[in-house]
This record gives structure tokens, C-alpha cells and sequence, in this order.
């Protein structure tokens, strides 16, 4: 069976090096008359900057022939969009999903509705792109990551929280919160995956501090952390070294958000996927 792994653009995981099968599917950045692809070509810090400068600003989801497209050729294909909470690339991908096994006898297709996005998106593309170099059959995989699944997180810090409110994630009251007086708003995913608040914090230092005690709650104990930034490295780079010190070997990696994820980040904001311990 030939194996891949398709992912939406907001993983912000565009590529891979570990000799698995893996490609993206790209969101989309609408600003005025003009249409952003949130690829490896689109310049993240050019676009924050012409949102930020724009009246009106909207993003599109992958359709459900640019998933087919991405499928062709694989018989063994796990999808993973962004939370269906958020997007319509879940439900893009699920009628994919029906259409592709119809159209192609014998193949199967798995859609991991991530009920995330960012650096928990990237830990379960990982985990599956290990259990396809296992070789594992295409069902003990597909259990593997519903199990995984239970043992991922998602925070978010946020200086500003306007483009969601403007599309309907946050109420417009939580996204006032969010750049008064310095403050960091400090969300994370429900069980539904939808942005709650979790903290707020006043002044950078703050806010890190705060994200680590988070994750501890949380049950972190030194497994993986993936931290997304949007045109803020400074922040990551103190939240690694701040991990590290309780957790020498942790398996942190920093990387930029990309143009769908700084959409909704905007500048000075990060998204943290992290693992936790069973529960």
C-alpha cells in the first residue's frame, strides 16, 4: 500500500525530510480584491503587514478537488486539517474522503479532524509519518493516532485576537481583552475545539510564565513541544529555554506561523502543541 499523509497549510508544516510521502493542501488569505495561497512562496510578515493596513480580511478553505488532487496517486492516505470548528477543510476533506475511495477501489482514506491546528497538527503528522516507517497495516495506524490524540495540547498566546473576532471565532468581548494595556490573552482548545480563554496576562514576561505553568496543569513532563510564532521569536525562544530548564532533554522545536495561522495569530502571537502524560 502505498502510503501519504496530506495536511491543510495550517500545520504550517509545508514540508518533510523523513522519506515519508507527505504534501499540503493550501489555505487561503482573502484581503480586499487580492487572494494570499498560504504556500512556501507567500511572504507571513508582507501579509501581516497588509492586514493590518486593510478594512476587510477573510480567510477560504481548501475545496474538496484540491484534496482529490493531493490524494491521486496513494491508496493509503491519512488527512489532517485544521479543528471543523474552525474551518470548512474538514468537511473539504471528508467528501474527498467518500469520492476518492468510490472513484479508487481498494484504497483507504482516514480524516483526522485535529480539533487543533498549528504544532498540534505537526505532533500528529509526526506520529503518523513514525507509524507509516514502522510499516504498520493502514487500520493499527489509524487506531495508533486516535489514541495519540488524547495525548496532545494546544495553548495559545495572542496580543490580539481582532481577526477572529471579525470571522466569528471569539466573541468581540474576549477580543477586547486581548492588546489593552499590555495585556495576553492565553487561550486554548475545547474539547470541541473552539478558542477558550484560559488566562490573561499583563506584559510579555507574564505571559510566558504563565503558558509554562499551563502546560504543567496540563500535564506536560518533558514530551514534545512544537511552538509556532508569528514575527515573534524572541517569545518562543524565552518559552524553550524556560521548559528546558525543568526538562534538559525535551524535544522543542520553533518554527513561524504560516500565512493562515499569523492570520489568526497575528503579530507577536504563538501557538504551542505540546504533549502531555496519559490520562
Amino acid at each position: 500500500m502505498k502510503y501519504r499523509i496530506v495536511s491543510d497549510s495550517s500545520s504550517n508544516l509545508l514540508s518533510m525530510d523523513c522519506g515519508v510521502d507527505y504534501t499540503t493542501v493550501p489555505l487561503k488569505i482573502l484581503i480586499g480584491s487580492e487572494t494570499y495561497v498560504d504556500d512556501k512562496e507567500l511572504d507571513v510578515e508582507d501579509l501581516i503587514d497588509r492586514i493590518e493596513k486593510s478594512e476587510s480580511s477573510s480567510t477560504s478553505c481548501p475545496n474538496t478537488q484540491e484534496w482529490l488532487d493531493a490524494f491521486e496517486g496513494a491508496d493509503g492516505i491519512f488527512a489532517v486539517t485544521i479543528s471543523s470548528n474552525l474551518s470548512g477543510s474538514y468537511n473539504s476533506a471528508v467528501l474527498a474522503q467518500e469520492q476518492y475511495m468510490q472513484e479508487h477501489p481498494g484504497s483507504k482514506v482516514y480524516v483526522v479532524d485535529s480539533l487543533s491546528t498549528g504544532g498540534d497538527m505537526q505532533l500528529l503528522i509526526e506520529k503518523l509519518a513514525s507509524c507509516i516507517q514502522e510499516e504498520m497495516e493502514f487500520d493499527d495506524i489509524v487506531k495508533k493516532i486516535q489514541s495519540y490524540q488524547n495525548t496532545t495540547r494546544i495553548l495559545f498566546m495572542l496580543e490580539s485576537l481582532q481577526n477572529l473576532a471579525k470571522n466569528g471565532r471569539v466573541s468581540h468581548t474576549v477580543a477586547n481583552i486581548a492588546g489593552f494595556l499590555g495585556i495576553r490573552f492565553i487561550g486554548k482548545a475545547s474539547e470541541a475545539g473552539t478558542i477558550q480563554q484560559a488566562v490573561v496576562a499583563k506584559g510579555a514576561k507574564r505571559a510566558i510564565s504563565a503558558l509554562e505553568n499551563l502546560m504543567l496543569k496540563m500535564g506536560y513532563e518533558g514530551g514534545k513541544v512544537r511552538i509556532s510564532h508569528c514575527i515573534n521569536l524572541e517569545a518562543a525562544k524565552n518559552l524553550k529555554d524556560k521548559l528546558l530548564e525543568k526538562f534538559p532533554l525535551a524535544d522543542i522545536i520553533i518554527d513561524t506561523c504560516g500565512g493562515l495561522c499569523s492570520y489568526y495569530a497575528e503579530r507577536g502571537g504563538m501557538i504551542i502543541g505540546f504533549e502531555v502524560v496519559s490520562q
